[in-house]
């Protein structure tokens, strides 16, 4: 291989073909940009080698001509805490894509090589290609727009960039200005903000969009990302995300990639088990530890003292920004890491005694039944041939919820279990609700409106109540760890009403909570069952002489 290849990238293994050239490469033209070693050689953390070789893969189908297309992934996102070395890694993914060979240019026979010579660099740096390597060149003429929220943010990146390529041999051949970076003749790498939207709509060959998790409609910053991803498209050209953990309450563009389905998309997103509380410092400690991992330069010390500063006056702020949680800001019902710490998957066997909680919607909320064993037991129950969960997004059936499918499942679970009782939210599905009532029994179904703001307070209360205790001291609460479930609960919050009630609101338009709403109805109704001395089944004996 080539001189100098570091040792962390000679004994990382993939099982995936990829340009490798391309991390060797950038060890060696991008000089450390700032601190004590300034000027030194610079070798990729771990994670950061990770995510590079991951962006750079290509797919085996790989034909030679093609851009975009050859490679495996369309674009990436990469999450991570403050501090880890987002800004400078994507400084040196800029330096690439301005001048480095980034671009599919076949398959190697065997002994080919790469030289800087042949495209304008002086360093002397050559690359030997293994039989069956994936080849890189770079753009004839590199177009590349670094964005973020504002000037400042996008110093994060377009600083340490203006740095290597100052104090290394990329002087040959780009010469760096205030907001852009002119590459060769023709190429340009530069800078674009809110303020600057002019500078859209050109085509591109790279984007590297800085802080995603901000990126909203507010700041018109969703229109930029999906207009500079649709200009690199037009270019063969692809895009980065960096961002710290975002706020589920504000649907950023950062959210929505992490949640599409689109398995084209590169996704790096360490996190620690959630079980872990972020309110305990010695919990704390390890899911820095976990999410800082590999980042060698971090002092988690500092870290800590900066952490314990910030949760004074805003925890979810500090647990995004440190902990690499997406989790909302003030006002959320529920502690996230209390309701994982409750979750204990297990199997429930035909027959067994459960109620239901039933919250429907028809073409925009989600419907979603929720179950709950007579030990405080909660699980999304499964129907049909595949073992699908009881929850339907309307957007997988065209824009309506599947009525049918829902009264089919609800009539499978109603025989394979003792329900003891269904409180079912009636508003849109008064004609279902009326049917289950005569099918099953007045007894078993129970109309239950959410709309009651002092009786759906109370329930809310009770459930929050028994998830917030310790099993030891009485609570027996536990659940499936359902991820739906998990997310909408995370988008739950509170909205004060007069005599210290509350109701229970979205966190923002775009985000659902259909999942929460049945799981509270569930818990009420094995809460009036116990109470009304139905959760055991009475045993009748008869006597013959």
């Amino acid at each position: 291989m080539a001189p100098g290849r570091s040792a962390a990238a000679a004994e990382f293994v993939v099982d995936f073909p990829t340009l490798w050239i391309v991390p060797d490469w950038i060890e060696a033209h991008c000089p450390v940009p700032d601190g004590f070693r300034r000027g030194e050689n610079l070798e990729l953390y771990p994670w950061q080698l990770w995510c590079t070789v991951n962006h750079y893969r290509i797919k085996p189908t790989a034909r030679m001509g093609q851009l975009a297309p050859a490679f495996f992934y369309r674009r990436s996102q990469i999450v991570a805490p403050q501090k880890t070395g987002k800004g400078p890694w994507s400084a040196t993914i800029t330096c690439a894509e301005a001048g480095g060979p980034v671009v599919f240019a076949g398959w190697a026979s065997g002994g080919e090589r790469y030289r800087c010579a042949d495209h304008g660099c002086r360093c002397g740096w050559w690359y030997r290609y293994e039989a069956g390597e994936p080849m890189g060149r770079p753009w004839t003429t590199p177009l590349i727009q670094l964005v973020a929220t504002s000037e400042d943010q996008v110093t994060n990146v377009y600083s340490p960039f203006q740095s290597m390529v100052k104090q290394g041999w990329l002087s040959d051949f780009m010469r760096v200005g205030e907001e852009f970076t002119r590459v060769r003749d023709e190429g340009k790498v530069e800078t674009v903000t809110s303020s600057a939207l002019s500078r859209l709509g050109n085509p591109i060959t790279a984007a590297l969009q800085d802080e995603t998790g901000l990126y909203t409609d507010a700041n018109k910053l969703r229109k930029v990302a999906e207009t500079q991803r649709r200009g690199a498209a037009g270019m063969g050209g692809r895009v980065m995300e960096t961002t710290n953990a975002w706020d589920p309450s504000e649907d950023s563009v950062a959210q929505r990639t992490s949640e599409t389905k689109r398995k084209d998309i590169f996704r790096y997103h360490p996190e620690a088990p959630r079980s872990l509380s972020y309110g305990d410092k010695r919990q704390r400690r390890k899911i820095h530890t976990i999410v800082y991992a590999g980042s060698t330069h971090v002092d988690l010390d500092a870290i800590e003292a900066e952490t314990a500063e910030i949760m004074e006056k805003d925890p979810a702020q500090a647990e995004r920004f440190f902990g690499n949680r997406c989790v909302a800001g003030t006002a959320s019902w529920l502690d996230l890491a209390k309701w994982a710490a409750k979750a204990t998957p297990r199997r429930i066997r035909p027959h067994t005694r459960i109620v239901l909680g039933f919250d429907g919607s028809d073409s925009d909320d989600w419907t979603a039944i929720r179950a709950e064993t007579m030990d405080g037991y909660q699980f999304t129950p499964l129907y049909g041939e595949n073992d699908e969960p009881t929850i339907w997004n309307p957007a997988d059936y065209g824009g309506q919820v599947p009525r049918a499918e829902v009264r089919a499942a609800m009539d499978q679970l109603m025989r394979r279990y003792d329900v003891v009782r269904l409180y079912a939210d009636p508003p849109y599905w008064d004609t279902e609700v009326d049917e289950w009532v005569d099918l099953y029994g007045e007894e078993r179904v129970i109309r239950w409106h959410t709309r009651r703001i002092i009786q759906m307070y109370s329930a809310a209360e009770r459930l929050r109540t028994d998830v917030l205790k310790r099993n030891s001291d009485g609570a027996a609460f536990t659940h499936d760890g359902c991820p739906i479930t998990y997310t909408h609960i995370g988008n739950t919050r509170m909205a004060a009403r007069p005599s210290d009630k509350y109701v229970l609101r979205k966190a923002s338009p775009s985000q659902k909570i259909d999942a929460t709403i049945p799981s509270i109805l569930a818990h009420e109704a094995l809460g009036d069952v116990i109470a009304a001395g139905l959760a055991v089944k009475e045993q009748s004996y008869f006597y013959s002489a």
